[in-house]
Parts: structure tokens; C-alpha cells; sequence
């Protein structure tokens, strides 16, 4: 019974093998040309995108293609598709030996997810079961992105200690899990989610989260070096945090009716956002002896109104009510930097290199609770009788549907979200778990050049300042600078 313990001990646990080349060609090969069949068979043009378009206009009394989707949709369609290329991608380069996993990962796992999230969605949504085909516009394009959104903050907590190999599979079991807990929570409870708190932000955080409990690494002190920033890295990162800040009101407007809730989740977004701003920073501040501010609070906090504001942005939550939620998510998430990462690493053995319990996991399941708190709590006199239908979609077989009832319903939307996370992660994670992924050792994580050819510095600048680190408290015997150097 003891060979056996070790030889499974050995076999999940053993020397790690960090050579994808031929892994990584055969999976991107093999899955772009999977792609390539698959869209061959079902994807297809929707009315608005085909060249049919002058007959559909004649044939609905349309007088002019301004008309058409893409005039309405492509602007939110750019600002959401620069937060997931641009913004989570610069966001994760705040490790000083890990900007190009960080950024170029991201490019690599987006680019594949956001064609298996249009076939995957299509097939829950848009398939058309008398041809048998999937018709995709430009909404399907942003659902796409929002599909990928989820794989990316997992992501997130796995920064660092994966392979390009493993992160694949993350998306692909991501990306399958995302369309089934979106189906069930969107059409079968016919929950509201605009921005995602729900779909987006608790499923992708709860996911990661139970990856990297499941991929604990006990020894992951010995890359300990490398986990934290330098000034560059920072400053790169915060590009990232301010992309994300200035657009996060299209993500959670993008797909909403035109007209009244459009324009309303535009300006609860933007006013939560603003608010959570003044919260961190004031936290940050008064967390530290001298008042200084930690970066960390500053990239990553600072969004945390966005994420909860998601489910209730198109709700008349009011603008003070807006402001409220903003307020209270700088607090919690930046607390969250402060004490609850760095429990959840001692007690739980969750190592989360981003902190995507903080800014999205937590924020994401307050959203989906503050929107079934506004939802039950709608009235006729707030919204109008028309609103209240047009808003929370009481037609066809919902028609007779109560806002409390809406409000439950909201609730378990959550659960179900964070439930497809911690499940799904925990399975996803135990495949990773095995010996043929080319993950790196326990030494080498938060390391680029394990996966990329890196090119040489033009010139080194000792000491390297490590000021930063996500997941460890600062020691108390650190200089009153909070800076200490790295003498090696």
C-alpha cells in the first residue's frame, strides 16, 4: 500500500517537464482546425450581417442601414473587446519576471475562447433548429468576449504557475462550463445579468479559485523572489486598471435593450466606479503607518464597483444608490487585499496570484445579491407598469412572474453561478494535476523565460526594489519606506 501511495505521489508530484514543443503546436493546430470544421459546419451570418440585408430592410419597412445592429452595438463591441485584450492583459503584468505570460497568454487563451464561446453560446441560444446552423452579428461577437471574460479572471489566480498547455484546457472546460451555467441562470431561472456579476465575475472567480486550491503548491516559497513587482511592471499593470476603469460602462451596458436601461447601467457603472476609487484609496491609506498608498489596492480595488455593479445596472437602483455600492466594494475588496488573501493562503492553501477573490469573486457575488435585493424591490410606482416588463422581461411565459419572485430567482442564479465554479474548478484542476501538461516546478513559477525566448537586458541596475507582492503582508521589520532589497 506504501509503493502504491508513492508511486501517485510521484506521479502527480514529480519532476515537471516544462518542454511544450510538442504540446503546445499539436494543441493549437489541432484545436484551430477543430475550429475551422466546426464553424465550416454551423456558423453562419445572421439577417443583419448577410448579404440579404437590402431584402430584410424592404421586407421589415426598414428605410435606412443605420438601422442595423452594428451601428448600435459596435462601439460597446470595441470598448469591451479592448478590456479583455488590452485591460486583463495589462492588468496581469504586474509580476516583474512575468509581463509576457501575463500579456501574451492572455492574447493566446482569448483568441482561442472567443470562437469556442460563439459555437458553445450559439448551440445553448442561437441555434436555429430547423437549419440546423448558428447565426452570429455583432451581439454574438460581445457575448463571445464576455464568454472569454470568465477564463481570463481564473486566469488570474493561476498567473505563474501554469503552462500555455494547461491554460487551454482552463478555457476549454472554462469556456463549456460558462455557456451551461449562462443558460441555466439566463433562460431556464430567467435571471438578469447585464454586466455579469453573476455569470461573468462569480463563475470565473470561483473557477479559478478551485483550480488553485486543487494545483496547491506546498514548496511555491521557493519562487518567492519573483512573486512581486518592480516599478515598470506597476506602472505597466495600472495601463491595464485604467482600461479596464474608463470602459467598464459599456461591459456592463454592451448588451442591454436600447433606450432607457442602456443609458442607465451607462451611468450607475461609471458613478460606482468613481466611488470605489475614493474607498480604496482612503483604505490603502490608512492601512499603512505613513499613509502611503499600495499599488496593489490601487490596480485592482479600485474596480471593484464595476464588477458589483453588473446584475443591478440596469435597475433603478438610483445614482446614490450607485454611489453606495461603489463605496461599500472599495472597502471590502481592499480589506480582501489586506487580510483575507493572505488568510486563504495560510489556512486554506489558496494561493491566488492576482487577488481575484478580492476584485472579482467577492464583488461578483455581492452584484448578484444587490440585484435580487433591487429586483424584489421594484415597484410599479418606480418603474411604470411598461418599465417594469421592458426591464425585468416579464413576457411570454414570465408574464405572470412577481418582482419577488424575480428577486429569488435572482438569488439562486448566484448560488448556481458560484456552484458551476467550485465544481467545475475542482474538476478541471484535479486533469491539470496531471504529469503531461509541461507546467513549471515549484521553483520556477512567476519565470517567463520557463515559456519564452527572452531577450537580454541591456543593462542591469542593482539592487532590484521588491515592494509589491499580492498575497504576502508586508513584515514588520521592514524599513519606513516599506522598501526592502533583494540581494541577490
Amino acid at each position: 500500500m506504501g509503493n502504491c501511495c508513492e508511486h501517485f505521489r510521484n506521479f502527480f508530484c514529480g519532476n515537471k517537464n516544462t518542454n511544450v514543443r510538442v504540446s503546445l503546436p499539436a494543441v493549437c493546430f489541432v484545436w484551430q482546425i477543430a475550429m475551422i470544421v466546426l464553424f465550416g459546419v454551423f456558423i453562419r451570418y445572421d439577417e443583419e450581417s448577410d448579404s440579404h440585408w437590402s431584402e430584410v430592410k424592404k421586407h421589415h419597412n426598414i428605410s435606412s442601414d443605420i438601422e442595423n445592429d452594428f451601428y448600435y452595438r459596435y462601439p460597446s463591441f470595441q470598448d469591451v473587446h479592448v478590456m479583455i485584450f488590452v485591460g486583463f492583459g495589462f492588468l496581469m503584468t504586474f509580476l516583474k519576471r512575468y509581463s509576457f505570460g501575463g500579456v501574451g497568454f492572455n492574447f493566446l487563451i482569448a483568441s482561442f475562447g472567443l470562437q469556442w464561446a460563439l459555437l458553445m453560446q450559439g448551440w445553448f441560444h442561437t441555434l436555429d433548429h430547423s437549419t440546423g446552423k448558428i447565426y452570429i452579428g455583432v451581439e454574438s461577437l460581445i457575448n463571445a468576449d464576455f464568454c472569454c471574460a470568465g477564463c481570463l479572471i481564473a486566469y488570474g489566480a493561476l498567473l505563474g504557475k501554469v503552462s500555455p498547455v494547461q491554460l487551454m484546457v482552463v478555457t476549454l472546460f472554462g469556456i463549456t462550463l460558462f455557456a451551461v451555467e449562462e443558460f441555466i441562470i439566463l433562460s431556464l431561472l430567467h435571471c438578469r445579468d447585464a454586466g455579469g456579476s453573476m455569470v461573468i465575475h462569480a463563475f470565473g472567480g470561483y473557477y479559478g479559485l478551485a483550480i488553485s486550491w486543487v494545483l496547491y503548491r506546498p514548496n511555491l516559497h521557493q519562487s518567492r523572489r519573483l512573486n512581486g513587482s518592480v516599478y515598470h511592471s506597476d506602472v505597466f499593470a495600472m495601463i491595464g486598471t485604467l482600461f479596464l476603469w474608463m470602459f467598464w460602462p459599456s461591459f456592463n451596458s454592451a448588451i442591454t435593450d436600447h433606450g432607457d436601461g442602456q443609458h442607465r447601467a451607462a451611468i450607475n457603472t461609471y458613478l460606482a466606479l468613481a466611488s470605489s476609487v475614493l474607498t480604496t484609496v482612503a483604505i490603502s491609506s490608512m492601512s499603512q503607518k505613513k499613509g502611503k498608498l499600495d499599488m496593489v489596492h490601487i490596480q485592482n480595488a479600485t474596480l471593484a464597483g464595476g464588477v458589483a455593479m453588473g446584475t443591478a445596472a440596469e435597475f433603478m437602483i438610483t445614482p446614490y444608490g450607485s454611489l453606495i455600492v461603489g463605496f461599500c466594494c472599495g472597502i471590502i475588496s481592499t480589506f480582501g487585499y489586506l487580510f483575507v488573501s493572505p488568510f486563504l493562503e495560510k489556512y486554506l492553501k489558496l494561493q491566488d496570484t492576482c487577488g481575484i477573490h478580492n476584485l472579482h469573486a467577492m464583488p461578483g457575488m455581492l452584484g448578484g445579491f444587490i440585484g435580487a435585493i433591487v429586483a424584489a424591490s421594484a415597484t410599479e410606482e418606480v418603474y411604470s407598469k411598461e418599465g417594469l416588463i421592458s426591464t425585468f422581461d416579464f413576457e411570454g411565459k414570465f408574464e405572470n412572474r412577481t418582482v419577488g419572485t424575480q428577486g429569488g430567482y435572482q438569488a439562486a442564479g448566484t448560488c448556481v453561478s458560484i456552484a458551476f465554479g467550485l465544481v467545475g474548478g475542482a474538476i478541471v484542476g484535479l486533469i491539470l494535476r496531471l504529469p503531461l501538461w509541461g507546467g513549471p516546478a515549484d521553483d520556477n513559477c512567476f519565470y517567463e523565460e520557463v515559456y519564452w525566448e527572452v531577450p537580454e537586458e541591456e543593462e542591469s541596475i542593482p539592487p532590484i526594489l521588491e515592494y509589491n507582492n499580492h498575497m504576502i503582508h508586508k513584515h514588520p521589520d521592514i524599513s519606513e519606506s516599506n522598501f526592502s532589497v533583494d540581494q541577490n
